[in-house]
Order: structure tokens, then C-alpha cells, then sequence
């Protein structure tokens, strides 16, 4: 029985195949069709071309799957095919490498030549669709290939290890004179694709072997992993009609073992080479004894931190939760209105400026105030997978009997939305339908409680449910009240129920914030303070005056009479910021919340809030 790869390459290089597009440009396929369909329409080819790196010498396989995704073979009507093209490729090659040899799925860049096009969401859900098909074939590794920046590669490495534990190769694609790669030096790309969980880490395609062994000169002494190198054939030059790269068989054998030396466990071929070209690598290695692996190093807490600031995230195990954030830094959460008709184009165009803006999770709620809105699951869905933006859903008492309430919940696991917020909600008899019914089978507390048992498994009715759920769950906290101690003795039930962090409602008083800080200093859970800017003087009389839980300052009441329009909005931002002065000094977790979808208001404070914080964004979020 064969090692498994990860034990095969500690002990010996192992060689991998040589180019696949351009041996089938040699063999009369044109460019400009789409050779992934191959695996389909003529799979004794592949097969073909495998078998012939197989009897080259090589050991790894790579499945022909290179552009395999939706958008890349939507160009050719392919794009309901990705599933049955990429389990074809993996079988293809599992019959060519035979009982000894290995498989690896290939993945390459998706946003190459469209990097503007799509957003981050769009290339999580595209990777993970593609991963799940070769996954499903049981291939003996992952190889993402051919990134031209840091930050694809970190999303496409972040998604697979969400699916499996199996060995992911990943290889970017450097220049001659790399020194640098998408604003990362490349021991920077290396620590952090380390970080996030790559076996072997190397280059392919774009340069030649020289061009990588440079590249792999500027990374000795910060290597603690196995290196892969795949080079192309030369730079390909047009000739007669025809693509010809000029690196000969015999040049890639000589540099087979100056590769080795550097640290490689992986050698194979890009563009250009061919059979002869893996077989001369073969055989310079075939008596090459390796040095021995130097020991995983991990990152330094305080590396791991950078790497969170850089993507905006935590580049660890999993994704951090909203708790996670707020234990490491200042976290702000926006709240964004569902619309109240069928028109989501103004509430998506908010959620994406939010992200861009830097927000750490768009919260939404669950018909506040007992007026009719969009359900917040299916918004909650979308700004999710459209924007990559973490949605932080309500969930309300007031609609939904226990029945209803468990199968939402449910619904929202399914969706991968984990964040909540447990509210008993406002009476229905209030609201744009009085003849409707309030529920409230559950009080705020036992819904809290009711979560957490999701979480353990078990239903509402004490069944257990084959898995477990993951909600973070937070409680509503308002401190706008006459006895603030009472107000925190019902939040510290809140807390003896389940709740893992609090969100306040706004707070226009700095002298309250102060308060608010003393009086829950005693909480091991987090409080995001609640801050809500005034878009006129009427919209403080009647928040003021009208609705339950807030509570402004006569100066903020003064400040804002008279004041409508753009000079009303620009008031209510500036009180706003006087504001988180005050909260950030006492708080890590900020709680926005936008008014009539006035979305430039919040990201006017989101600004503020990291520009004080001195926190630089990742240009995932533009």
C-alpha cells in the first residue's frame, strides 16, 4: 500500500507532470476552446497525456481541471457542467497514475485578467462549487495553481480547508525579477499561506527555472515547509504561426537537483515542457536524497494579529467569531434596514459600501418595530454570498410559535448564518398590521436558552438533530432606563441563559457610556454599544419622544431643532463621532445603526472609527 503524500514527500522529490494545454496546443487542439471539456467529450486524450507523464517518470498527477469553475467555462456554455468536468478530470487521471501514483485536484486562478469583477463572496462560492466536485472523487491532495496575488490564494486556500484535511499545494505565479508579489514581500506570502494551511507552498507558470530558483533563493532561511516548483519550458516565443518555448529537456534535468537543493519536494512542469522534460527531472533525481524537513513553525500571536489586520480577518483555523474580533480589537457592527417593498437594489449597494467601509458584520433586523420588511433571512442570505459581508440576524418572539421558530433557526444553520441576536420583539398592535398577532410562546431569555441547546444538538422538543449548530448568540441590553442597576440584573440573566455578547440600544448621553462601562465592568462578555446618528430634528423628537428604549440628551435635542436635510444628517454625524470618542475609550464592540438607509452616514463613521484606530484595510474590502 502507498504512503500517503504527505509521508511521500517528507522522505524523497517527488516528481510531478508537465504542461497539459500546451501539449495539446502540440497535438492540434486549438487555442480557444475550452480543454477541460475534454475530460467529456474525449477523455482517452487526457488519459493519453497523463500515461505519457506516467511513463516519464512522474508521480503526481495534476487532474485537468486547471479552469474548471463556473466563470471560466461559462465562456463556452459550460457553466452547468463544473460538477461532472471536474469528477471526470479526477477519474481520468486516477486511472493513468495507477496503484502507485497520486492525484491531485487542480484549482487555478479565477480572478486572473478580472480582478475587479468579482467580489470576494463571488470567489468563495465559485472555488468551494469546483472543490466540492474534486472532492468528491477522493483525490489524494488539492493543488491551487498559477495566483498572481496573495489574496485570491488566501480565499482559495481558506475555502478548501473549510471541506477537507487533505495536502493543498499552492503555488504562485512570480516573474523573472520577483522580489515582490501583489504588495507582499515573499516571505510574507509564504507565512501567511502557511498560516492558513498549506502543506507545500512554491511557483509555477510565468517564469522559467531560473526565474524560480531566484525566487526561491530570496525565501532561504524563512522556508518551513516543503516547497513545490512546476516552471515553464522558457519564455514561449510565436513562431511560424505557432507557440514554441525554447528550455530543452536536458536544461530541467540539470536544474532538477539545484531546485532540490533549495528546499523542493515537488518538481514537475508549466508551458511548454513535456514528457522529455519530466523524464530527464526524473532521472536526475532518481538518487537525490533530500535533507530532512525542518519542524512546522507556527506564527507568533502577534504575526497572526498582522495577517487579521492585512485580510480583515482571522488568518487561523476558522473564521473568527464577532467574539473572537472584539477580544483582539475595536469590532463594529452596522445595522442596515430590510426594505419595506420588493426592491433590494439601494439595501445591497448599502451592504457592499459597509464592507468596502470596513464593517465587521451587517446586522438586520426581524420586522422592527412591528412594521412589515423583507425577511431578514433571505437579505441576510444574500449579503452574504453577494458581498462576503457577515450578516448578524434579529430574531424576534413576537412572530413565530416555537414550531415556526425552530425551523427558522434551522434554516439559518443551514445558510451558514450564525450570528444572532435573541429579542422578544415589539408588540404586533403597534405596527403597519394592528390586526395581526403577537406570538410569544418564548420569552428573550428561554429563546436564548432554546439556541444554545441547537447548539448542542438537541431540538426544541428534546430530539436530538444528527449535528450541532454554531450560533453566537447576543442579547438586547437597554440602558436608557431610570435604575441602570436593574437594567443590569436582567442582563446578567441574559448572560446565565447562554447570551455570548450584548448590543445595546443607542446611547446619546457620553456621561451614560461612562456609567454603562462602570456598571457591566463585572460581564466576561462583550458589550457593543449602540450608536445611531440623527438624520434631522424631527427624527430626534420622534425617537425621543415615540420610540420604546430611547432616550436623548436635551444638548443632542438642542443641537439637532430645526435641522433637516443634508445639514441635519451632517449634525447627527458629527454628535455621532463626539460619541464614539467616548465609546471607544470604554468599548471594543461599536454597534451602528443606519437611518432610512442613509448607509454614506455610516460609513462617514466607519471612516472615523478606523482612521482613530489607525487600522489599514485590505483592498479585499474596495
Amino acid at each position: 500500500m502507498k504512503p500517503d503524500l504527505r509521508s511521500a514527500w517528507s522522505n524523497k522529490v517527488l516528481v510531478g507532470d508537465g504542461a497539459m494545454g500546451t501539449f495539446l496546443y502540440q497535438k492540434g487542439f486549438p487555442v480557444g476552446i475550452s480543454y477541460e471539456e475534454l475530460n467529456l467529450t474525449s477523455p482517452e486524450v487526457i488519459e493519453e497525456v497523463h500515461r505519457s507523464y506516467v511513463e516519464a517518470g512522474a508521480v503526481i498527477l495534476e487532474s485537468n481541471t486547471f479552469s474548471a469553475n463556473y466563470d471560466k467555462l461559462s465562456k463556452y456554455g459550460l457553466e452547468t457542467k463544473v460538477s461532472e468536468i471536474n469528477r471526470a478530470g479526477v477519474r481520468i487521471a486516477r486511472r493513468a497514475a495507477g496503484e502507485t501514483g497520486y492525484v491531485v485536484g487542480a484549482a487555478g486562478s479565477i480572478r486572473a485578467g478580472k480582478r475587479a469583477n468579482l467580489s470576494p463572496a463571488e470567489l468563495k462560492r465559485l472555488f468551494a462549487e469546483q472543490f466540492s466536485a474534486l472532492l468528491t472523487e477522493e483525490p489524494d491532495g488539492i493543488m491551487l495553481e498559477t495566483f498572481y496575488d496573495v489574496e485570491e490564494l488566501h480565499l482559495a486556500l481558506r475555502s478548501v480547508r473549510k471541506l477537507t484535511d487533505l495536502p493543498v499545494i499552492c503555488q504562485l505565479a512570480v516573474d523573472e525579477m520577483a522580489r515582490t508579489l501583489d504588495g507582499f514581500t515573499l516571505p510574507e506570502a509564504f507565512r501567511i499561506l502557511e498560516q492558513d494551511g498549506a502543506d507545500v507552498i512554491g511557483f509555477n507558470c510565468r517564469t522559467g527555472p531560473n526565474g524560480i530558483k531566484r525566487a526561491l533563493s530570496e525565501l532561504q532561511g524563512s522556508l518551513a515547509l516543503p516547497a513545490s516548483v512546476y516552471p515553464n519550458a522558457g519564455v514561449a516565443d510565436y513562431v511560424d504561426g505557432q507557440y514554441r518555448y525554447g528550455a530543452s529537456p536536458e536544461y530541467f534535468g540539470q536544474m532538477a537537483p539545484v531546485l532540490a537543493d533549495l528546499g523542493c519536494r515537488i518538481i514537475g512542469g508549466c508551458c511548454g515542457t513535456t514528457p522529455q522534460h519530466i523524464a530527464e527531472i526524473s532521472a536526475a533525481l532518481q538518487a537525490y536524497v533530500p535533507q530532512p524537513l525542518p519542524e512546522p513553525v507556527q506564527l507568533r500571536a502577534q504575526e497572526r494579529i498582522a495577517v487579521q489586520e492585512q485580510f480583515g480577518e482571522d488568518a487561523g483555523g476558522g473564521e473568527p467569531t464577532l467574539v473572537d474580533l472584539v477580544k483582539e480589537r475595536h469590532t463594529v457592527i452596522v445595522e442596515l434596514d430590510p426594505p419595506r417593498d420588493l426592491d433590494i437594489t439601494k439595501f445591497m449597494q448599502g451592504a457592499d459600501a459597509l464592507r468596502r467601509a470596513g464593517a465587521d458584520a451587517l446586522t438586520l433586523a426581524d420586522n422592527s418595530l412591528a412594521v412589515t420588511r423583507m425577511s431578514n433571512m433571505a437579505l441576510g442570505h444574500l449579503v452574504q454570498a453577494r458581498t462576503g459581508l457577515r450578516p448578524l440576524v434579529h430574531v424576534a418572539c413576537r412572530d413565530r410559535n416555537l414550531i415556526g421558530t425552530q425551523s427558522h433557526l434551522m434554516g439559518f444553520d443551514a445558510l451558514g448564518i450564525d450570528h444572532v441576536l435573541a429579542v422578544t420583539g415589539d408588540p404586533a398592535r403597534f405596527g403597519d398590521l394592528p390586526g395581526s398577532s403577537s406570538i410569544y410562546d418564548l420569552t428573550s431569555f428561554e429563546i436564548i436558552r432554546m439556541i444554545k441547546q441547537l447548539n448542542d444538538g438537541i431540538a426544541f422538543s428534546g430530539k436530538p438533530l444528527k449535528a450541532k449548530a454554531k450560533f453566537v448568540i447576543g442579547a438586547a441590553f437597554n440602558p436608557n432606563v431610570k435604575h441602570l442597576n436593574k437594567a443590569v440584573e436582567r442582563l446578567e440573566k441574559k448572560i446565565a441563559s447562554g447570551a455570548d455578547y450584548i448590543m445595546t440600544q443607542p446611547v446619546y448621553d457620553p456621561e451614560l457610556i461612562v456609567r454603562i462601562a462602570d456598571a457591566t465592568a463585572h460581564l466576561n462578555i462583550p458589550i457593543f454599544i449602540g450608536i445611531m446618528p440623527l438624520a434631522s430634528g424631527r427624527n430626534a423628537e420622534y425617537l425621543h419622544n415615540e420610540v420604546p428604549g430611547i432616550q436623548l440628551s436635551d444638548a443632542v435635542r438642542s443641537r439637532m431643532q430645526g435641522l433637516e436635510g443634508a445639514e441635519g444628517r451632517a449634525e447627527g454625524v458629527a454628535i455621532a463621532k463626539e460619541l464614539l470618542e467616548v465609546a471607544t475609550a470604554h468599548f471594543n464592540g461599536i454597534y451602528l445603526m443606519t437611518p432610512f438607509m442613509f448607509y454614506d452616514m455610516s460609513v462617514q463613521l466607519l471612516e472615523y472609527i478606523w482612521q482613530k484606530q489607525g487600522r489599514r484595510l485590505s483592498p479585499l474590502f474596495r
